[in-house]
């Protein structure tokens, strides 16, 4: 009775406005193009630099080993530290060398 009431005055910008259900749609898509959508984006760039990683590519891990990767199995990237020095790390671990990217 009350939207007919609205309707009836031509008030239509309180009617939509005063809607409840309009911020709230409102606050989720302002949410997910500010938070969700960017995260997503950078998660792909994260694991497209994964599958494309080479032996003799220099990279750094989660806890801050800088390296070059000596060999690549599946999920294990065999890391060398220093020379003749190598540890097995987790394919998951490894992120781009920020030094090394801007050379």
């Amino acid at each position: 009775m009350i939207l007919l009431q609205q309707a009836a005055s031509g008030n239509w910008a309180q009617m939509i406005f005063g809607n409840q259900w309009f911020f709230l749609i409102a606050m989720i898509l302002i949410f997910y193009f500010l938070m969700i959508r960017p995260q997503r984006k950078r998660q792909k760039e994260i694991d497209n630099f994964r599958k494309g990683l080479q032996p003799g590519q220099e990279v750094v891990t989660s806890g801050g080993i800088y390296g070059k990767i000596k060999e690549i199995n599946d999920n294990v990237v065999l890391l060398e530290v220093a020379h003749n020095v190598c540890i097995k790390v987790d394919k998951s671990t490894i992120f781009a060398n920020p030094a090394a990217s801007q050379q």
